[in-house]
């Protein structure tokens, strides 16, 4: 199993990197974003990011702009949306990185009285990053999402886009699947999308709140989710999405998780 940590895109690339690499993580999961973490910086301090990857031994995956819509009604800001997806997949690509991570198309304003033409929107956008990710020969993965996005929360919404898209993977976003149900969908999308996970997005919360709490501090009970996990031969990346300002709680959480999964 490997362990990472998401960047802050507020900061260097460069000093994110370092910081995360004294914590003992096995990558940096690099998201990139405006206004620190964009393609155009990522290529322009290429050479520094891979040396300081380097010198702390750190292994690299990414996630796509998280800020944008690509399945909005506007065409130009859709068009625009898909461009720095395709930007991010360029850059990340020339750094080495050979997972990616996306977020579905969210569905708001308008569009939620006209969900179908949306839904469209969004898997057109989605077939044209899908194709680029095949001409760049790198793994993308698609993540679930949770009930204020409209979009992709329960796990039979998967079945047509993995149906439609053969090399699409699967990102499991554990606190995603515990916000608007008494149940943690993880179970269920662990069971009926075994072959398609691929990667792991891990932090703690109340059931209301996508609030990227550190392992134990909310109510989800991780034991049996790292069962189902581990029933299934899951050893791949989990990233560790704790964003409190101290990093004391992230230190924390990577000394955690270790200890929970080897206990499950």
């Amino acid at each position: 199993m490997k362990y990472g940590a998401m960047n802050l895109p507020t900061k260097s690339v460069v000093e994110e990197i370092e910081e995360l690499g004294k914590l003992g993580f096995d990558y940096i999961e690099l998201t990139i974003d405006a206004p620190e973490a964009t393609p155009e910086i990522i290529l322009r301090d290429q050479d520094r990011i891979t040396d300081t990857l380097a010198a702390h031994q750190l292994e690299i995956i990414g996630h796509l702009p998280t800020f944008i819509s690509i399945a909005d009604l506007y065409e130009s800001i859709r068009k625009a949306s898909i461009d720095e997806n395709i930007k991010a997949l360029e850059a990340g690509a020339a750094l080495g990185i050979k997972k990616f991570v996306i977020h579905p198309g969210s569905i708001r304003g308008m569009g939620r009285q006209v969900k179908n033409r949306v839904h469209k929107y969004a898997h057109k956008s989605l077939a044209t990053i899908v194709k680029k990710t095949n001409e760049l020969q790198v793994t993308l993965c698609i993540e679930n999402m949770f009930p204020g996005i409209h979009s992709l929360t329960e796990p039979y919404e998967f079945e047509k886009i993995f149906h439609k898209h053969p090399d699409l993977m699967f990102t499991l976003d554990i606190a995603h699947a515990h916000l608007g149900t008494n149940k943690n969908r993880s179970p269920d999308f662990i069971r009926h999308y075994a072959e398609r996970l691929s990667h792991i997005h891990i932090s703690d919360n109340f059931g209301k709140d996508d609030c990227h709490l550190p392992l134990g501090a909310g109510m989800i009970y991780f034991s049996r989710i790292f069962k189902e996990l581990k029933d299934i031969g899951y050893d791949e990346t989990i990233t560790l999405e704790v964003f409190s300002r101290d990093r004391d709680y992230l230190s924390m959480s990577l000394s955690k998780i270790k200890r929970m999964w080897d206990s499950s």
